[in-house]
């Protein structure tokens, strides 16, 4: 097929939602579709047989661009749309694959050139908008009801997990698939020590970016008061950048507990083996959302045992056998944090059940087979069922 793929965000980067498109066009590329994809002018630059990598113009104005909703994004969108209209004009496409807010654009491509189009859900748009930004509350019918427009004119929707896929049936999508992210560790990865990791044992581990959503303060709650009953623990946070680490550094200062945690700032996904390797323990403290976060499932195939909020967002990808689960206040989660530094046979359990279900349900060869299954299905369908003059 030639596929239309719309990416809003720099590309590549190693972030969620770049890993994942990096991931999809790996598979549609082996599969032989020619895709072209339209993304912003940021971004190290990739290369898949098959494949055409079409950017927005170089706004030199406008650099920096992180995830979630910003005036920076606004503006790259308006030009991605441009882009994405004008090779539509110009080239005749089966599919239109839309991640994340292009499926607005996609439902515009729709219209005007009747162009089916598949909606890339990563996360809950409405809910994410208003989890950042409270004072869109009272917004939020609003943009739910688009929400529903645009999963129930598209094709197809592809969640990424079992929440969003929930939310897509709830707005009455005919065709709902789930492709599950995947562990991001190579077997080709050396769990080599990576340059200026100097952590102390027991050690916990944080891995990701450092929005108000994952948790960080409620990790930093919760360490200070594990280091009351086990002062020897040491807290590693990997990720972020300079805004969010010197905000988060002070708040280390309040707590009192300067000496016993380290942010070691953002590391490339080749030191990921390395870091595990140091690490006794590895949390993920997030508290808002409903998509899983994507390093949950290299965190399984770590070997380490995990620690993770009791909410939606992880128990749709774990539970009791693969990781223990804590409730999202400071107490509960550091009387978790006790617990597995307090019972390496719970943590040896934990981890060999994790390895498994990684290797079993999160690999790129799921991954591959659960793609090639959706698109042969989206294939069929669309060759025997549509009639353009119908969309």
């Amino acid at each position: 097929m030639n596929i239309l793929l719309l990416a809003p965000h720099p590309f590549y980067q190693e972030r969620g939602t770049p890993i994942a498109v990096d991931l999809l066009l790996r598979v549609l590329s082996q599969r032989g579709h020619r895709v072209d994809v339209v993304t912003f002018h940021e971004g190290e630059q990739r290369s898949y047989p098959n494949v055409a990598i079409h950017r927005i113009r170089n706004l030199r104005w406008i650099r920096g661009i992180r995830p979630g909703f910003s005036w920076k994004k606004i503006v790259c969108d308006f030009f991605l749309l441009v882009k994405a209209l004008q090779l539509a004009a110009r080239n005749e496409y089966q599919i239109v694959h839309a991640v994340e807010e292009s499926a607005f654009m996609a439902l515009l491509l729709r219209v005007f050139y009747r162009i089916p189009y598949i909606f890339d859900m990563d996360s809950s748009m409405p809910a994410q908008l208003v989890e950042q930004h409270p004072s869109l509350t009272a917004a939020a019918p609003l943009m739910k009801f688009f929400e529903g427009r645009i999963a129930r004119s598209a094709f197809a929707v592809i969640a990424v997990c079992d929440a969003l896929a929930e939310i897509a049936r709830g707005h009455g999508t005919q065709r709902v698939f789930v492709l599950r992210d995947v562990s991001l560790l190579s077997p080709h990865d050396v769990a080599a020590t990576p340059r200026n990791i100097n952590v102390e044992h027991p050690c916990l581990m944080y891995i990701g970016n450092l929005e108000k959503y994952q948790g960080i303060e409620l990790l930093l709650e919760s360490f200070s008061i594990l280091v009351k009953s086990f002062p020897k623990a040491f807290l590693a946070i990997i990720g972020g950048n300079k805004e969010t680490i010197s905000q988060y550094e002070k708040k280390v200062i309040e707590l009192g507990i300067a000496g016993r945690v380290n942010f070691f700032g953002p590391r490339p996904l080749s030191d990921m083996a390395g870091l595990f390797a140091h690490a006794d323990v590895l949390v993920s403290p997030r508290i808002k959302g409903t998509n899983t976060p994507m390093k949950i499932y290299s965190y399984l195939e770590s070997g380490k045992p995990l620690l993770a909020t009791d909410l939606p967002t992880h128990t749709q990808a774990l539970d009791g056998s693969s990781a223990l689960l804590a409730e999202p206040t400071p107490e509960k989660f550091a009387a978790g944090m006790l617990a597995l530094l307090n019972n390496p046979d719970l943590c040896r359990r934990l981890a060999e059940h994790a390895l498994f279900v990684a290797q079993e349900r999160h690999s790129f060869r799921a991954f591959t087979a659960m793609l090639d299954q959706i698109y042969a299905q989206i294939e069929n369908d669309l060759s025997g069922s549509i009639n353009p003059a119908s969309l």
